[in-house]
């Protein structure tokens, strides 16, 4: 199953890393991604392939959570089909 990352807040050093680290711990692939800083907003977007996850959607989708909590971010975790639905034009 493939999913959707997303990461918003406050631009600070180590928010790639964080991420990527908590992924590859999870065996978790990163297919895409894409980030930018605009006026020190920070913001990524990533697809993932979740088919070797360690964790379960759920499991994981919390662990990203408590990961933006520590690093005030807002870190969520999207399956693609309801990502791609809701962003459709």
């Amino acid at each position: 199953m493939n999913a959707i990352v997303t990461v918003l807040g406050q631009d600070q050093v180590g928010i790639i890393a964080a991420v990527c680290t908590l992924l590859a711990q999870q065996n978790v692939n990163i297919l895409d991604i894409s980030q930018t800083i605009l006026q020190g907003a920070f913001t990524m977007v990533m697809a993932v392939d979740l088919s070797a996850a360690k964790l379960s959607f759920t499991d994981l989708a919390r662990k990203l959570e408590d990961l933006g909590k520590s690093m005030d971010l807002s870190i969520r975790i999207q399956r693609e089909g309801i990502f791609d639905a809701m962003h459709r034009i």
